[in-house]
């Protein structure tokens, strides 16, 4: 779909083009692992693993469940936030924000195994994008931003003394910094780090699509910190550049991950070398004159000490991203497969001798929209253009059902067939949420297009493409500041009942979720109200994408 590695010593940004936002990342030996928000997306914290920085698999997700009962149904925009990923004599810590619940802390020896139930070790509204630093002398501790519309205020760093177990604070918090009284508003997601004798904290200010990299230092944990704007957008097409991670390769580099928000297609993930000029780190390349970089379009990829003949070896150094298409033929769900809230286990069967999914039919309410369904089944667009055909068998389906595909974002749409008083309806959902605090609002609308009893007489078997073109440019205004070369996208639902002949059946504009991408995905939905209490199901033989 997008692959970053260029086949010859060079890489190009972005490194992934997909909604891995808000990352962080540490190098553990000769290994990277990548985290990044996941919201109410279950399950959550996707765990990416990379051997060069630039080719980068998900292999794992540190919860099975977003914690808290009400994430039961989907709360878009809330849950788990910018998390922090670090390692600490033999143990992964993975820091997170729940902004209405609290900061939690999850731990393994294991990142590829199962992860600890996380502990809530800061109850209560309002922090946000917390890591944990360990010190030399043993002391431990959390730096954190603030959610304005959770706490009344933004653009403040707090520090706080950790326990040395990560398991809970000592004493009282300290403001470190205040953005609203040094040109840095907005200054959030702090990443902490230590060098030299320097306390860094590495946090960006500005906004998520109109804003730089701050870097924050000192020779005290609890300030003052005196503050460098290290990179800009410049004359690069990157708007942002967001937050991110320091990491360095075992050879003496180093480099920053960082995303930007591309608006519909979410928030995707870059690589930028590093390097430092009096004790203050650069981040892309400074043009002649400026104390500060501009992020890369492509460049060599990093030296991880491997010499050519080693990086040749695929199964160890391979070139990839992160996996789409499902053929359905192992005995777990695929990595690239989040649902739209926390799940329940009888919701899907994997039938791996068929190389099959059965979607089982999940109650929804006479009036809840698609939008609002506990149990789509999502994946992050993974390219700039692409197409994905499902192939969907309607067979075990029951009366009161309908199923296909579904696009969600703010505007979302979904190609579904419904069995309604024994006859099966080919169906257009388009619809568009509106926010007010967390409650989303929708106008979804329903059109029936076709009646399909004679194609599905001998074969209930369908065919749905799901299209994504990009059809221009834009340019908006974000908090009083331009933004250029905004990607416009429109999604365009077909269906074909032979696999090889499709009708276009409707498009819609793209346009992102709440701080989230448009994802894509099927769904089986079973309304309430509906005589027949019986629940069906659909299989899915694959999801291909191209």
């Amino acid at each position: 779909m997008w692959l970053a590695d260029l086949g010859n010593g060079e890489y190009r940004n972005p490194i992934l083009y997909a909604d891995y936002s808000d990352p962080d990342a540490i190098r553990v030996g000769e290994d990277y692992f990548c985290i990044a928000s996941s919201f109410s997306n279950a399950p959550a914290l996707p765990i990416l693993h990379s051997k060069d920085l630039v080719n980068w698999k998900v292999v794992n997700y540190v919860l099975k469940k977003v914690p808290e009962f009400r994430y039961r149904n989907p709360i878009h925009g809330c849950g788990v936030w910018a998390p922090a990923i670090r390692y600490h004599e033999g143990t992964y810590y993975v820091c997170f924000p729940m902004p209405d619940e609290g900061i939690y802390m999850s731990t393994t020896t294991d990142p590829f195994g199962e992860w600890s139930e996380p502990v809530n070790i800061r109850p209560g509204a309002g922090w946000i994008d917390p890591c944990p630093f360990w010190d030399e002398d043993g002391k431990a501790y959390l730096v954190a931003g603030v959610a304005k519309s959770r706490i009344g205020y933004k653009s403040v760093l707090h520090m706080v003394e950790m326990q040395p177990d990560g398991m809970g604070l000592i004493g009282e918090e300290v403001t470190i910094f205040d953005g609203n009284e040094n040109d840095q508003v907005t200054i959030e997601g702090p990443k902490m780090y230590k060098r030299n004798g320097y306390y860094y904290i590495f946090a960006p200010a500005g906004g998520v699509k109109t804003g730089w990299q701050t870097v924050l230092r000192s020779k005290n944990v609890f300030g003052p910190y005196e503050y460098k704007v290290v990179m800009r957008q410049g004359d690069s097409l990157v708007n942002g550049p967001h937050q991110g991670a320091w990491v360095d390769t075992v050879t003496g580099e180093d480099w920053f991950l960082h995303f930007q928000d591309v608006y519909a297609a979410g928030r995707i993930m870059h690589l930028q070398p590093m390097h430092w000029e009096n004790d203050w780190p650069i981040i892309g390349v400074n043009k002649s004159g400026n104390d500060y970089g501009e992020p890369v379009e492509k460049y060599c990829k990093p030296n991880i000490g491997k010499s050519a003949q080693e990086l040749a070896d695929q199964s160890q150094y391979p070139i990839c991203e992160p996996d789409t298409d499902d053929e359905f033929d192992t005995d777990t769900l695929g990595m690239q497969w989040q649902w739209n809230s926390n799940p329940e286990e009888d919701w899907y069967a994997l039938n791996p001798q068929k190389s099959e999914i059965t979607l089982h039919a999940v109650n929804a309410a006479a009036h809840r929209p698609v939008s609002d369904y506990r149990n789509l089944l999502l994946q992050k667009w993974p390219a700039p253009e692409f197409s994905c055909i499902t192939k969907m068998d309607f067979s075990q389906m029951k009366e009161g059902e309908h199923a296909g595909i579904v696009s969600l974002g703010v505007i979302y749409g979904a190609l579904a067939i419904r069995l309604h008083q024994g006859s099966y309806q080919l169906e257009k959902i388009t619809g568009e949420q509106e926010f007010d605090c967390d409650v989303p609002y929708t106008d979804e609308q329903v059109e029936v297009i076709a009646h399909l009893d004679e194609q599905m007489a001998a074969n209930k078997q369908v065919y749905f493409k799901y299209q994504v073109k990009r059809t221009g440019y834009e340019n908006h205004k974000e908090m009083d500041v331009s933004v250029t070369h905004i990607p416009q996208e429109e999604i365009t639902f077909a269906i074909s009942y032979n696999g090889t002949d499709y009708d276009n059946i409707f498009t819609i504009k793209a346009k992102a979720g709440r701080w989230v991408g448009v994802k894509n995905g099927i769904f089986i939905s079973h309304k309430s109200d509906s005589v027949n209490k019986e629940l069906g199901a659909v299989s899915v033989d694959y999801v291909r994408y191209q």
